[in-house]
């Protein structure tokens, strides 16, 4: 049998749970830009963030009068997924609206 240190075991302790807790979150946020309209920034918070009209208006005032709004936080891969398909369908309608995302 072996005697172990308190203190070794709480730091490992922490560390394993540590591991095992959630992943990170990284917030989405539409940047405000010129060009684009109102209107599109609204489509594209219903269609790919999922909010309902108000929601979507709501953001969409925050990124025309703030220059940029939250439209969600999600795990790394959903964020990533979420950014590029708001690049693709701004470039398919010719509009220069960016996305990034930024770790909660």
């Amino acid at each position: 049998m072996t005697t172990l240190d308190p203190e070794t075991k709480k730091r490992t302790s922490s560390d394993t749970d540590f591991k095992r807790g959630f992943p990170p979150m990284y917030k989405v946020i539409l940047l405000n830009d010129d060009y684009t309209t109102m209107d599109f920034v609204v489509e594209i918070l219903m269609a790919v963030f999922g909010k309902s009209l108000e929601d979507a208006t709501r953001i969409m005032l925050n990124v025309h009068e703030q220059g940029r709004g939250v439209c969600g936080i999600y795990t790394r891969d959903v964020a990533e997924t979420k950014v590029h398909t708001v690049h693709v369908l701004a470039r398919e309608r010719e509009f220069p609206l960016k996305s990034i995302m930024e770790k909660e």
